[in-house]
């Protein structure tokens, strides 16, 4: 298990003096944080790190998993697409399902315990009516998503239940809904440096993962890695491939899971390999499905470029990490992305359907070795001075400390 220490290679030592400070103002203090699937997405691996890393400095932090069917997750999928921007509309029945699973979380769950609770995302939203106890301790929501154009009505729906809550974390300034009556705070993500998906590898075990699902290097590789969703736009990156793919030899790797949280996964999946069947370039394209954080970690290392074609994004942590590895990235111009990527400077920024100007700034890092190296040194700088785990845990400590602090 990593430690706060094991950061000093990145962070100094005044600021590891600072989270420890902080969490030792929570002594005797109780926290749990409440999402919607431990594996699978960005949440559940900033948890992963998150939540023992707080605990190793003596914060005491739980953190519980919302438990639901598939009718719940299928009807929180389409809240999701909804608040991104997708025209859909909820029936009755799948509001009382949506609420009644919550109030039965929330009766099996003594929250009473805690002097503080933290809610991501819409899943366990409505725990705040249904858990808060007599006591009235803080409860603090945390929103993931992109938010900049919800559907009203969907809006409205969650905005009833998040002005029960003492404050929103959000990712970007962009997120900020002044229809809210409670305070707005951004707190960007963060990677951690120290895990399996972001720690150096030798030599022999990137070919060993690479060996494993076939992968060469006889040609570059450009990389998406994301969830099989339709907010990512994978079919476009594959479109984006074929326009860079006529003009030079490159390979495309389309790596993701499959989220328990998240029913559509499959149907995107599906749709993904019924379109790559009809492209001239089908040989040189490579769908893999599977959760492997050393083989993310190996291909985010050996690939030339990383794209994140996006049509909207909360933050994108697979951004950081392959900026992390000295990997440029070609992004869309969404969200938290723009938070990442300095355009020009340590990667390239695009509209989501920007075809052309994706697949004209892919060709001028395979070309121009000199500028990928440029562009790699920065974007690896800008991720640790920003969105490494202990600067995440001084934000957190800080509005921790705000509601809770002994001293």
């Amino acid at each position: 298990m990593f430690k706060l220490d094991d950061y000093r290679e990145f962070i100094s030592a005044e600021t590891i003096s600072e989270i420890k400070n902080l969490a030792q103002k929570l002594s005797g203090k109780k926290i749990v944080m409440v999402n919607s699937t431990n594996r699978g997405g960005g949440v559940a691996e900033i948890l992963n790190s998150l939540v023992p890393l707080l605990n190793q400095v003596g914060v005491d932090v739980e953190w519980r998993v919302i438990t639901g069917d598939e009718s719940f997750f299928g009807v929180t999928k389409k809240m999701h697409n909804a608040l991104q921007g997708e025209q859909t509309e909820f029936s009755d029945l799948e509001k009382k399902l949506y609420l009644e699973t919550n109030k039965v979380f929330a009766a099996d769950n003594d929250f009473s315990v805690y002097d503080l609770v933290v809610i991501h995302d819409p899943q366990p939203l409505p725990l705040v009516e249904f858990a808060r106890t007599s006591v009235k301790q803080p409860w603090i929501f945390r929103l993931h998503i992109d938010v900049t154009d919800p559907v009203v009505k969907a809006w409205d729906f969650v905005k009833s239940y998040i002005g029960k809550y003492n404050e929103m974390i959000i990712s970007h300034e962009d997120f900020r809904k002044p229809d809210l009556p409670i305070p707005q705070r951004v707190i960007a993500p963060a990677i951690n440096a120290l895990s399996e998906k972001n720690r150096d590898l030798p030599d022999g075990l990137i070919n060993q993962k690479l060996a494993e699902h076939s992968i060469a290097l006889d040609k570059p590789i450009l990389i998406q890695v994301s969830r099989f969703d339709k907010w990512k736009d994978p079919i476009g990156v594959i479109r984006v491939f074929e326009k860079v793919k006529a003009r030079f030899d490159c390979q495309l790797i389309l790596l993701g899971a499959l989220a328990d949280d998240d029913p559509e996964g499959q149907e995107i999946y599906d749709q993904v390999q019924k379109f790559l069947q009809k492209s001239q370039y089908k040989d040189d394209v490579k769908i893999i499905l599977f959760h492997d954080s050393i083989l993310t970690n190996a291909l985010q290392r050996v690939s030339t470029v990383a794209i994140q074609k996006s049509v909207r994004e909360g933050f994108g942590l697979i951004i950081s990490e392959s900026m992390f590895k000295k990997t440029p990235v070609v992004a869309s111009n969404v969200g938290g992305i723009k938070t990442q990527i300095a355009d020009g400077i340590n990667g390239f920024l695009h509209e989501p359907a920007d075809i052309e100007g994706f697949a004209d700034d892919i060709l001028k890092l395979l070309e121009d070795k000199a500028l990928r190296d440029k562009m790699g040194e920065a974007g690896r700088r800008h991720v640790i001075e920003h969105f490494l785990m202990p600067r995440l845990m001084l934000n957190w400590l800080n509005l921790f400390n705000q509601y809770l602090s002994n001293g």
